[in-house]
C-alpha cells in the first residue's frame, strides 16, 4: 500500500538516510550490504517499495525453496508498512564474521488492523554475500552471565532472603 519512494526521500529502514545513498543501492544491485544489519534493513525497505525480486534474492538457497512469491508479493502490496525497530544486532560487523543475527520489530497495518512483527533473524555469509536464513518469532533463548541461583543461595533480587525463600518461592 505504500507508494514508491523518491530517490531524496527518507529510507523507510528507518536509518534518516535517504533512500539513494541507503538502500536503493542494494535494491538496484550496485551495492552489497555489509552487515547483517545493513541486510535486514534493505529487506524491510523492499517491502515497502513492493521489490520481491530483492526479498528473493537475499535469501539463501535453503530457504528460497519454501518462498512463496505470489503470497510475499500480496503481504508486501495490502500492507501500510509503518517502521523498523532494531533491538539487537550481533556479529557480521568483523571481515571474518560469517554468521549474524538481528532482532527486529516491524510494524504495519493491513485494513485498520495494526500489526507487529517480532523476529530474530539469523543471516550467513555465503560466497562473500549476507544473505538471510531464517527467522524466529518465538520466545529467544538467553545465555545467562552468572550461574543460576541454587535454591540456598542468597536471592539475588537483593532481598538478603534465601533464593528458596524469595523469588523461588
Amino acid at each position: 500500500m505504500n507508494a514508491p519512494i523518491t530517490d531524496q526521500a527518507e529510507c523507510p529502514c528507518g536509518s534518516t538516510a535517504t533512500y539513494n545513498t541507503c538502500c536503493g543501492p542494494f535494491h538496484a544491485g550496485t551495492r552489497l550490504p555489509p552487515t547483517p544489519e545493513a541486510l535486514m534493513r534493505s529487506r524491510y525497505a523492499a517491502f515497502v517499495v513492493h521489490n520481491v525480486d530483492y526479498i528473493e534474492q537475499t535469501l539463501s538457497p535453503e530457504s528460497r525453496v519454501d518462498f512463496n512469491r505470489d503470497h510475499v508479493q500480496a503481504w508486501a502490496m495490502e500492507s501500510e508498512w509503518l517502521g523498523l525497530s532494531i533491538l539487537s544486532s550481533e556479529g557480521g560487523t568483523e571481515p571474518d564474521d560469517t554468521t549474524g543475527f538481528v532482532e527486529f520489530v516491524a510494524r504495519f497495518k493491513v485494513g485498520d488492523k495494526d500489526y507487529a512483527h517480532h523476529e530474530s533473524s539469523r543471516f550467513e555469509k555465503i560466497d562473500g554475500r549476507w544473505m538471510y536464513i531464517d527467522g524466529n518469532t518465538g520466545p529467544r533463548t538467553v545465555r545467562l552471565k552468572t550461574p543460576k541461583a541454587g535454591r540456598n543461595d542468597p536471592c539475588p533480587c537483593g532481598s538478603g532472603k534465601k533464593f528458596k525463600k524469595c523469588c523461588n518461592a
